[in-house]
């Protein structure tokens, strides 16, 4: 299966990063759960730059499913630029999409993915309704 970052998007934020010796896996490439690190290392450091710590808010965002597409191989050493857009907010949800590049190619994306984020009460342990200004954040 392979899911398209759809072309209407919002741009929310971006990171860069290295890539460490440790994100490497015996056949010398970065191994692919790595990918699921970076992606998830910038949509933390977006929540963070938010205001958004864990459970102090009383509900926040969590992970629903998440997917990467896997275009050309990354290896050490490297600096990556990550890049976070959203589109699609329903009432509890909204679609996360990532694209990753090195910082020395910055045209070529090495990967892409995405998460479908919810909104979750940590009272509760349900979803609830999406924040105001969230839904207008990623609208």
């Amino acid at each position: 299966m392979r899911l398209i970052i759809p072309e209407e998007k919002k741009f929310l934020f971006e990171i860069t990063m290295p890539i460490r010796w440790g994100d490497m896996d015996a056949f010398n490439h970065v191994n692919n759960v790595s990918y699921f690190r970076f992606m998830e290392s910038l949509r933390m450091d977006w929540l963070h730059s938010l205001g958004l710590d864990n459970k102090s808010k009383g509900s926040g965002a969590v992970i629903l499913n998440t997917f990467c597409n896997f275009h050309h191989q990354l290896f050490y050493p490297g600096d990556l630029r990550l890049k976070l857009f959203a589109s699609g907010p329903a009432r509890t949800t909204f679609e996360s999409w990532t694209t990753i590049e090195r910082m020395d190619q910055p045209d070529k994306i090495y990967a892409t993915g995405g998460a479908t984020v919810v909104w979750f009460n940590w009272a509760t342990g349900r979803a609830q309704d999406l924040p105001q200004w969230v839904t207008e954040m990623v609208s």
